[in-house]
């Protein structure tokens, strides 16, 4: 199993959701960074975070797109992905899934089931 930094990439706009995530992170010892492309995310995966959380309706990051590369790289295809997206676009996240998001969660769930994403990646150390 490769080791990863206890580091949580968020590739996202959404100022609340931003501070959500830091807000768990943190209480798990984690740090958060932000990036807004997919060249960014790209790239910051290299360095083995923990979990990356990904806006699906974040066009500028070609979310999809990005999932895809990071499942289809050998140094990243480890790292869990947790997406989340309106709970009407049932095609995105069914999209998102095939893709090969790890968890793929509705915008109203997002809140509750993000602690026990970082506590599995956490146990899964």
């Amino acid at each position: 199993m490769t080791s990863h930094t206890n580091r949580v990439i968020a590739v996202l706009e959404d100022l609340m959701f931003m501070v959500k995530i830091q807000e768990v992170a943190k209480r798990a010892g984690w740090e958060t960074v932000v990036v807004k492309t997919r060249e960014k995310a790209l790239a910051m995966a290299t360095e083995q975070p923990a979990l990356m959380v990904i806006d699906l309706n974040y066009a500028p990051a070609e979310p999809l797109e990005l999932i895809r590369a990071l499942k289809a790289a050998e140094a990243t295809k480890h790292i869990h992905l947790m997406a989340f997206v309106s709970h009407v676009q049932t095609d995105l996240r069914a999209a998102a899934a095939t893709a090969g998001c790890d968890t793929v969660v509705p915008r109203s769930a997002f809140a509750q089931r993000l602690p026990e994403v970082i506590q599995a990646c956490v146990s899964s150390e």
